[in-house]
């Protein structure tokens, strides 16, 4: 059924059928058919059931971005001048004539405050100087990763001492050390070797290590974690390079 909406030229009909713009002449025969885009005919569809609540909700502005100038849209600001002194709570024209005056940006630092505050400085020198903290704040943040050595209760003492050196190695980086002995079939049975493997092996770094997980079952695999000693961990934030090579002193003895 067609919904005539035009009637043109000559007594041609123009309307809309089975969602399709068609062209009838006098006979009701059709002259020409256009499709017509999905959205055009069908209803407006409502948000999903809880997605009201997210579209509606307020948006507050992000913490690494800031309004400056005509871009702060509120009625007065609690301003902060550019030699630093509080002026007070003034109107938003009154704090942006006093930028102008000074040459510099009226910038909003702290926007969920009632009022907001602003500051009066140079925007560019701002963002730079803020940029060069976050900088230097990357580089002062130390990064602590977990190294591993895998070991088995049959491993020999030649292998297991190139491991123990690798973890003295990490633990002199500052690095904390898993130590893992997976048991396979039948060792199973006999969980005190595997014990006294981690025992020695934590004698061997107790120089420079301390015990920050005592040795544990977890399925078939026993560890235990070392993390940095504070010595060396002192060490390391003074700048300073311990050896590798260091060796207990009852070692060194023997």
């Amino acid at each position: 059924m067609a919904i005539i909406l035009q009637e043109g030229v000559q007594g041609c009909k123009i309307g809309l059928d089975r969602g399709r713009w068609r062209s009838f002449d006098r006979s009701g025969s059709i002259l020409l058919t256009i499709q017509v885009p999905s959205w055009y005919y069908q209803p407006a569809k409502k948000p999903a059931v809880g997605w009201s609540t997210v579209l509606n909700q307020e948006k507050l502005i992000s913490a690494t971005e800031f309004r400056v100038n005509e871009g702060i849209r509120v009625a007065e600001v609690r301003l902060i001048g550019p030699d630093g002194s509080n002026v007070g709570v003034v109107p938003m024209r009154q704090a942006l004539q006093i930028a102008r005056d000074a040459e510099l940006d009226l910038v909003e630092v702290s926007p969920n405050a009632n009022p907001p505050v602003c500051r009066v400085i140079d925007y560019g020198k701002f963002i730079y100087e803020r940029a060069k903290k976050e900088r230097e704040a990357k580089k002062a943040q130390t990064k602590i990763e977990v190294k591993e050595i895998r070991l088995r209760p049959k491993t020999n003492e030649a292998h297991r001492g190139f491991k123990v050196d690798d973890a003295r190695r990490w633990l002199l980086q500052g690095h904390k050390v898993r130590v893992t002995i997976r048991f396979r079939g039948r060792e199973m049975d006999y969980p005190e070797i595997a014990l006294e493997d981690l025992k020695e092996i934590a004698q061997a770094l107790a120089d420079v290590s301390v015990i920050e997980a005592a040795p544990q079952m977890e399925g078939r695999t026993m560890l235990v974690v070392l993390a940095p000693s504070k010595s060396v961990v002192k060490k390391k934030e003074k700048g300073e390079q311990p050896r590798a090579d260091a060796k207990p002193e009852a070692q060194a003895q023997s």
